[in-house]
């Protein structure tokens, strides 16, 4: 289909391939912290989302965690979307374990980064 995110999010409902590929990430998200959450026996805190997909892409926050629910989440539909663009937050519901949602900049790492390694 294609690597930008938004363009699967936006064709979920209208193109078989971009659902597809939607589910098939989603799935595979869920199952990598379904199976780290087995390692570490249960001892789950929370589940954060960064980066450009976990920060702007609501649609496979909500489809992951949905995956999910056997661990205890349970997604906020409208904190999740408030929490893009920029804005972090929790969106779980209330009592439920907790996912957020936290903005990184990466440029920002890297610039200091590597200022430390040039100084």
């Amino acid at each position: 289909v294609t690597s930008d995110c938004r363009y699967v999010e936006d064709n979920y409902t209208t193109k078989e391939d971009a659902k597809r590929a939607m589910d098939v990430f989603c799935h595979r998200l869920a199952k990598y912290i379904g199976s780290y959450s087995a390692l570490m026996e249960g001892r789950l805190d929370a589940v954060v989302f960064t980066g450009g997909i976990g920060e702007n892409a609501a649609m496979v926050r909500e489809l992951s965690l949905k995956k999910l629910a056997l661990l205890g989440f349970d997604v906020d539909h409208e904190r999740n979307l408030a929490a893009r663009f920029g804005k972090s937050g929790y969106i779980n519901k209330e009592g439920t374990r907790p996912a957020l949602v936290i903005p990184t900049n990466e440029e920002l790492v890297i610039a200091q980064d590597a200022a430390r390694l040039t100084a």
